[in-house]
């Protein structure tokens, strides 16, 4: 997904890249064995994962059903089992081995050993069943994997590593396309890289539903953050009128704006809170307001918002 029209692409075209979760590839989780390759493909590689074997023939109607809705169901099972497919007219002594008399006929390996199956064209839903109960449950499974990624993604965009970062929320938009925490940090990794244009691409782009969740919310006010600081001046002359006049709140203000786009957050929050201290009528105490729209902005386990959190609690409640 390199296309400069798509939203997801990255830096250079490699923002999703070719990570993955786990040893999971991002793409198709199936093949075709023979009678040689069946130790290898399905007994062997049963032993790191199920693997389901639809023996199956060109003349069968029902194959011809079922293949293409197991095999959708097993790639969107994103590496819980595997899928081999046999012919049994090319290789029919594994099928004769196993007792096959009908066909479509699926058997889930596990340890080198036929655990389960079923016969026939059987619905979508009856084969997501099988693959829950035979690779368990994809959000009991996924779960945990998917929140260890986007904790270390998170960490990567704090140090500044945007292309780490990105290649880790792609790999859980793999997985999970709805993911609203892996899409709002895929655009902070835009915004870091100064590709604000493509940041508010994909944030226009989402579903409403997706729009409205807190991280997505916070990520489009960093946007409006960022416009906003872009029209208000050159720091440098800001800090001379500070020099010049301390006590003038609006210049400290606009001040605390810019240097906040610009990752000096504990800056701008000690600026806005000198304002409140100096003077909580300044604006209608716009220092405090602006300072909880910077809590939104950089997220509550942020250093600089735990920090200034505490510092403004000494000043409402002294």
């Amino acid at each position: 997904m390199s296309d400069n029209s798509n939203p997801y692409g990255g830096f250079g075209g490699q923002m999703t890249g070719q990570a993955h979760l786990g040893d999971v590839p991002p793409r198709s989780h199936i093949k075709d064995t023979t009678t040689a390759g069946f130790a290898k493909d399905v007994l062997e590689e049963s032993r790191k994962q199920p693997v389901l074997v639809d023996f199956w023939a060109p003349w069968c109607g029902p194959c011809r059903q079922l293949a293409p809705v197991i095999e959708k169901v097993v790639n969107e099972s994103n590496g819980r089992v595997k899928l081999v497919k046999l012919n049994i007219d090319d290789h029919p002594a594994i099928p004769g081995q196993l007792g096959i008399q009908s066909i479509p006929a699926v058997v889930a390996f596990v340890n080198g050993q036929p655990v389960d199956g079923f016969m026939g064209a059987v619905p979508e839903s009856q084969i997501r069943q099988f693959i829950d109960k035979i690779g368990g449950s994809s959000a009991a499974d996924g779960g945990a994997e998917v929140t260890a990624a986007l904790e270390e993604a998170a960490a990567l965009l704090a140090q500044g590593n945007y292309e780490g970062a990105a290649q880790l929320f792609g790999a859980v938009m793999q997985a999970d396309p709805k993911n609203t925490q892996a899409i709002a940090g895929i655009a902070e990794c835009m915004i870091g890289a100064g590709q604000q244009d493509r940041a508010r691409q994909l944030l226009a782009g989402l579903p409403e539903e997706q729009s409205k969740a807190t991280e997505i919310q916070a990520v489009q006010k960093k946007l409006e953050q960022i416009d906003e600081a872009h029209k208000l001046g050159d720091p440098k002359a800001l800090e001379h009128e500070l020099a010049l006049d301390p006590d003038n709140h609006e210049a400290r203000m606009k001040l605390a704006k810019i240097l906040s786009v610009q990752g000096l957050r504990e800056e701008a929050a000690e600026h806005l809170l000198m304002i409140m201290r100096r003077d909580r009528t300044f604006d209608d105490d716009g220092a405090r307001r602006q300072l909880l729209q910077f809590f939104e902005v950089w997220g509550p386990k942020d250093p600089a918002t735990i920090m200034a959190r505490r510092k403004l609690s000494s000043i409402l409640f002294s």
